[in-house]
């Protein structure tokens, strides 16, 4: 039998849907100006949260195994939006942003291709269908 993932999402009012899966729950809305009460965030930005957490959980965990020293990790996901109807994401950019003290360049390279290459599903579905790009930066901490 196949694993699946199941969501329900209800409508409050005006343009505002509440999801749950797994127990947590989230309000999505529009702004205002079409309709909605901005009471939460819009669903397409969610693509690139989800994104975010999948290779993101990636990369710290092999990092930890690695036992790379790492103070902190971010990532900043872009998506640029066509223009026309349905506006949809036509590519999506990742980069990962770690601090620390003289950080091994070719093991986070290693983690973020793992990730990129074998183990984000997420990214893989993406792929499917559009560009998606990466770059690694390091910065130095200071101390």
């Amino acid at each position: 039998m196949p694993n699946k993932d199941s969501i329900t999402a209800a409508w409050l009012d005006g343009m505002a849907f509440e999801a749950e899966t797994e127990g947590h729950r989230i309000i999505l809305d529009t702004p205002v100006s079409t309709g909605g009460k901005n009471r939460g965030p819009r669903p397409k930005p969610l693509m690139l949260i989800a994104l975010a957490g999948c290779t993101g959980m990636d990369v710290i965990s092999m990092v930890k195994k690695m036992r790379v020293e790492v103070e902190k990790f971010r990532l900043i996901i872009e998506g640029t939006l066509t223009e026309e109807h349905p506006r949809q994401y036509d590519k999506m950019h990742i980069v990962y942003e770690f601090t620390g003290k003289d950080l091994p360049q070719s093991r986070l390279r290693e983690a973020i291709e793992l990730s990129q290459e074998k183990y984000c599903g997420v990214s893989a579905t993406y792929k499917k269908a559009i560009p998606l790009t990466w770059e690694m930066k390091l910065i130095e901490s200071q101390g």
